[in-house]
């Protein structure tokens, strides 16, 4: 089977996480803008969160491979 890696099954949610921490770092401010101390906590974690998917997605691959 010369491309059984194309019907493999992705798992990990890499891409999710990507989205849902940009949604946080992008919505935080508009919803907690009369409240700083939420919403800066909530940039800080769609960082943290799409970080964790960026590593998910591609980097994981990339250490895997070599």
């Amino acid at each position: 089977m010369a491309h059984n890696e194309h019907n493999r099954q992705k798992t990990g949610g890499g891409f999710f996480l990507i989205i849902l921490g940009a949604f946080l770092f992008v919505i935080a401010p508009m919803w907690f803008s009369q409240e700083p101390e939420k919403g800066l906590p909530l940039i800080a974690l769609g960082f943290v969160v799409g970080g964790v998917g960026f590593y998910i997605r591609f980097l994981r691959k990339k250490k895997n491979s070599s």
